[in-house]
């Protein structure tokens, strides 16, 4: 069928697209001597409800008078044809743009904030756009242009107890482009600016990775990845790193965790754009995130059988440095041990593109290794590899997996990267097996004592072997925290530490592991520095902001700890850190009960909610596991108290007191020894506590239960000494980069 000469006094010129109901022409506009397109229904779809569409989408863009906005001229009919008159654009749309690849972060940025200010637009007038994508995003000479408000409708006709948008879409039916809708827009469910917003999440991922933030094979796919799974953190700088916080609180799945509006995301994105690398045209990259599922064994064998769990744990070890990756932890891994690896359910819940999984078999003084590298969810396999060397040859075995690997998916290493693999080789296969098999038993802390010897013995075989001292220093800590001879131990500890790092400054896992013991011992604002300088170098280690969780907490910096969080769980949804205490520490009990926080954090939560029969069976539960005595110590002041046993309550408490030296868990015990009337001893035990570093000012200046101690001298004192190291720690907090690094304040 042809071009239609003209309608009106335009005349058409060409035709320019159409999409589900209507076609768009270039025109000339004779009356007034100008260039417009003119939208019109197909002949295909003219009906009495599509040329009400057509009014609709008409009047609503007409009401959105911005110059980031396409302007409608006129909306007219002509024997018995409607139609609308409208600006011409010149320029391409962001699909266009997106043919020629992904964008440097400041382009992207700056057209996304050209479709946010006009969002703002619409969000006052209540207006939902519900079909955002780069094929209705203009870039023209001028700016960004939004266009095609075919499915824009007001807000309060969205309600799904409502008449008026029912007349047009039947209730609960499901409008837009299936990649770039919200999950309630998806779920037929009644939607605001904040679909809008999830949408625009979505597009600035496109513009920046070069692919679509929810994509998938079948529309079945591309719903589950709308609903469940989140796309992969971007890297590249630290500029690219705050747009990606951004994009990934754009993209919450429930509306309340979004951005509340499109004025507040733009903020944010103007905040990014004031990094000093954005002016460097640094295009992002997606990281790719790996998972290695614990081996399985072919044929038990007590000799060998510790390897199914070890092996991988030592190669993600190994690949835990990389800028390229975002290795999953082996804790996340174990969780997929006893199953067959089903590649969509792993991806899913993992949130990982790449699994490698294995298969071990020994046969004499031969193990045999079949390795598979597979995407995920698609099952796509990248290689299998079968190798066998001898059992004293482990490590090379372990080396040439991790070779393979990041062949596979991170060919380009830098200078740095290649040093960090090359660094650490054990000098004997007898050091590495000791290594390995303290690994396996340092997965229960009840097992520590005999992983602490066998990490002993490695060091004794290889003293230059850096990962072994770091572990072992881990399992010092540990074993002094909740165990017997806390000072020996805590001593023991910091000395394999500084050995660790010592041999190799750039073990990721020595300065991760040490930032616990250093909070405990007083040194929590030299910790977070550390980390921050590190997490600059490299910011795809969500254990280093797992690390910072801890660290910003001690200092005071309560908004910063939950900030840092945040982070780490971009990087890896699946990763423990304590922000639960945080939580707990601000008021927020439901929060704390929803995050990996211990026994003890959420019988406090619960009891502080009043909810003390939940918190009673709490405690008999946690009392059922196999605990440390301290821990058993902790629910017993807890339930005495509950239960009315005030006596011995205080006598549990001051049993803690005795051989605890963590300055956290010391306040706990003092604000406990407070509510129950132990004034002394609680301003003795919240004096311990500010001389170990703990210093949450704002939890000592509201928290109700410090209440009987606020009227004493010394309780001033402390607060105003708290007051200090609170403010000297957020100076270096801010001085470090750590505002921008994380995107909370410091406080």
């Amino acid at each position: 069928m042809g071009i239609p000469e003209r309608i009106g006094h335009y005349r058409l010129v060409r035709k320019l697209g159409e999409g589900g109901m209507g076609v768009v022409y270039a025109a000339h506009d004779e009356r007034l001597d100008r260039p417009v397109a003119i939208k019109m229904l197909r002949q295909d779809g003219m009906d009495e409800q599509a040329a009400k569409r057509l009014w609709r989408e008409a009047r609503i863009a007409a009401a959105v008078n911005h110059p980031n906005v396409c302007q409608i001229f006129e909306i007219g009919e002509e024997a018995g044809e409607l139609f609308i008159a409208m600006e011409l654009l010149d320029g391409e749309s962001l699909a266009q743009i997106l043919e020629r690849g992904p964008l440097p972060a400041a382009d992207a940025t700056q057209m996304m904030l050209g479709v946010l200010v006009a969002l703002e637009t619409m969000q006052r007038r209540e207006i939902v756009h519900r079909d955002l994508k780069p094929s209705n995003i203009f870039q023209t000479a001028h700016g960004i242009k939004l266009l095609d408000f075919g499915l824009a409708a007001p807000v309060r006709s969205l309600n799904p107890d409502l008449e008026t948008e029912t007349a047009l879409t039947a209730a609960g039916a499901v409008v837009g482009t299936w990649n770039y809708m919200s999950p309630e827009q998806l779920q037929g469910q009644a939607v605001d600016v904040r679909s809008d917003i999830f949408a625009a999440g979505a597009i600035l991922f496109e513009l920046l990775a070069g692919r679509r933030a929810f994509a998938g094979r079948t529309i079945p796919e591309v719903f589950h990845a709308i609903l469940y799974e989140q796309p992969p953190a971007l890297a590249g700088s630290a500029a690219i790193a705050a747009v990606d916080r951004i994009i990934h609180g754009a993209l919450a799945k429930k509306p309340d965790d979004r951005y509340q509006s499109a004025d507040s995301m733009a903020q944010d994105l103007r905040s990014a754009l004031l990094a000093s690398d954005t002016a460097v045209r640094v295009r992002a990259r997606p990281m790719t995130r790996l998972i290695v599922l614990p081996f399985r064994i072919l044929r038990p064998d007590a000799e060998t059988d510790f390897l199914a769990f070890s092996l991988p744990d030592a190669i993600t070890s190994s690949l835990a440095g990389l800028e390229s990756l975002v290795v999953r932890s082996s804790m996340v891994a174990s969780r997929f041990a006893a199953q067959a690896a089903d590649l969509k359910a792993i991806a899913a819940e993992a949130e990982v593109d790449i699994v490698l999984t294995g298969t071990l078999l020994r046969a004499g003084d031969q193990l045999r290794v079949s390795t598979q590298l597979a995407e995920a969810p698609s099952g796509t396999l990248v290689w299998s590899h079968t190798s066998q060397s001898p059992l004293h040859d482990i490590f090379q075995l372990q080396d040439d997996l991790v070779t393979r690997i990041i062949e596979s998916v991170a060919p380009s290493l830098t200078a740095r990267e290649q040093r960090i693999l090359k660094h650490d080789v054990p000098s004997t296969a007898k050091a590495y097996e000791f290594f390995l098999r303290a690994n396996q038993l340092g997965q229960r802390p009840e097992h520590f004592m005999l992983a602490r010897d066998l990490y002993l013995r490695c060091v004794e075989e290889d003293s230059q072997y850096a990962p072994a001292w770091a572990r072992l220093g881990r399992c010092y800590r540990v074993i002094g925290k909740y165990g017997e001879s806390p000072e020996e131990n805590l001593r023991q500890a910091e000395a394999a530490f500084q050995r660790a790092l010592g041999l190799n400054p750039e073990l990721a896992l020595a300065h991760n592991l040490y930032t616990q013991l250093e909070a405990e011992r007083g040194r929590a604002v030299e910790a977070m520095k550390r980390l921050l300088e590190r997490a600059r170098a490299n910011q795809n280690d969500p254990e280093l902001f797992a690390g910072l969780v801890h660290a910003c907490r001690y200092c005071g910096l309560v908004e910063a700890c939950v900030a840092a969080h945040h982070q780490a769980r971009r990087l890896d949804p699946n990763i423990v850190t304590t922000v639960g205490n945080a939580h707990l520490l601000m008021g927020d009990y439901q929060a704390a009960l929803e995050t990996d926080a211990s026994d003890y954090m959420r019988v406090l939560a619960l009891t502080f909610m009043g909810r003390e029969r939940e918190a009673i069976r709490c405690v008999e539960e946690s009392n059922a596991k196999d605990l440390p005595a301290i821990s058993r110590l902790l629910m017993t002041t807890i339930r005495t108290d509950l239960e009315g046993r005030r006596e011995e309550s205080i006598e549990a408490a001051n049993l803690i007191i005795a051989q605890f030296t963590d300055p956290e868990g010391l306040y706990y015990m003092a604000r406990h020894l407070s509510h129950l009337g132990e004034t002394a001893k609680a301003l003795a035990t919240l004096k311990r506590v500010v001389d170990g570093g703990f210093c949450c000012v704002t939890v000592f200046a509201r928290d109700p239960w410090l209440d009987p101690l606020r009227t004493h001298a010394e309780f001033v004192s402390l607060l105003h000494r708290a007051e200090k190291h609170h403010q000297e720690a957020r100076a270096v907090f801010i001085e470090a980069g750590g505002e921008r690094l994380l995107g909370g304040r410091a406080r």
